[in-house]
């Protein structure tokens, strides 16, 4: 185990470097000059701007300043914001806590309506509890999540006052962005959690669990339950890791201030250091939780081995 553990923590590194690498060459290649949104209306001066490129060392060719972002990195130095004139994880520090918050939320209503949803299907299979959680996830699945947000909005804050239009970062205001972004993923959690559960109620041992008269409770929750939860796990994992990297479409429609706000406001004012700083983070994020859930398989399923 600490073998495994050590080699995917050096596979996590060169994903990031690797990762940040591939995004500074896309910085450097896309249209447009940083220099804008760091001198305003002085930017016109060309020796404002040759003074802005040298403080930032954006006169530097590509290869250096990316060697220069590394060195700072190993530092935990992640730059200077080029609007505020702060340092980036100041500038990302409060937005990283709301994006968690909005991002855990949203994660335990998908686990527990979407597991919930699927065990019941799988267990009255063909019943008309099958088929209305099959019509209502196929029915989310179909819908986009700005479309879903924006229902939400008309609904609940328009016409029925229930909840703030617009986020304010209380918890009265988290409940719709943290619907919006549960509703897909609880519908994909319960068609998972439905397919592998009347797989694993084919398996042998299950029937030989029932043979040999144990309750059906927990024939349930010690077989079928804990061997039908691996796949899901994976899913839920990715899933939380997408939602931890900031949600785009959904923070930016309830204006809640979290990453993926801070990223999409970042790219209109081409502000780079933001940028990098939140794709750095969101892979970090990614890479963690992929060790996470490979460790817990192990946890789930003792078949499984990490060698």
């Amino acid at each position: 185990m600490g073998k495994y553990v050590i080699r995917r923590i050096g596979q996590m590194v060169v994903v990031l470097f690797g990762a940040t690498l591939i995004l500074f060459a896309c910085l450097f290649v896309l249209p447009g000059d940083p220099v804008g949104s760091l001198g305003g209306d002085k930017a016109r001066d060309p020796a404002v701007v040759q003074e802005l490129r040298e403080r930032y060392g954006l006169d530097k060719p590509l290869a250096v300043q990316y060697g220069n972002y590394v060195t700072n990195l190993v530092k935990g130095d992640l730059g200077e914001d080029y609007t505020q004139r702060r340092e980036v994880t100041e500038v990302l520090g409060p937005k990283l806590q709301n994006t968690a918050k909005l991002a855990l939320a949203a994660i335990v209503i998908d686990v527990v309506l979407g597991m919930l949803a699927g065990l019941v299907a799988a267990l009255f299979r063909y019943s008309f509890w099958d088929v209305l959680v099959t019509l209502l996830t196929t029915l989310a699945i179909g819908f986009p999540s700005f479309v879903i947000g924006a229902i939400l909005q008309s609904t609940f804050a328009v016409k029925l006052g229930w909840f703030p239009l617009i986020s304010d970062g209380s918890f009265n205001s988290m409940i719709m962005p943290a619907v919006t972004l549960a509703i897909i993923d609880a519908a994909l959690v319960a068609r998972l959690m439905r397919g592998t559960m009347l797989e694993v109620l084919r398996a042998d041992y299950v029937k030989t669990a029932v043979a040999k008269g144990l309750p059906r409770r927990t024939v349930l929750f010690k077989h079928v339950m804990r061997n039908s939860i691996i796949p899901v796990v994976t899913y839920i994992g990715i899933s939380f890791g997408g939602l931890l990297g900031g949600a785009l479409i959904t923070e930016a429609i309830f204006n809640w201030d979290g990453i993926g706000y801070a990223l999409v406001t970042a790219i209109q004012q081409q502000n780079n250091p933001i940028i990098v700083g939140v794709v750095t983070y969101g892979v970090a994020v990614f890479v963690v939780l992929n060790l996470l859930v490979d460790l817990l398989y192990a946890v789930l399923d003792p078949r499984i081995r990490l060698n």
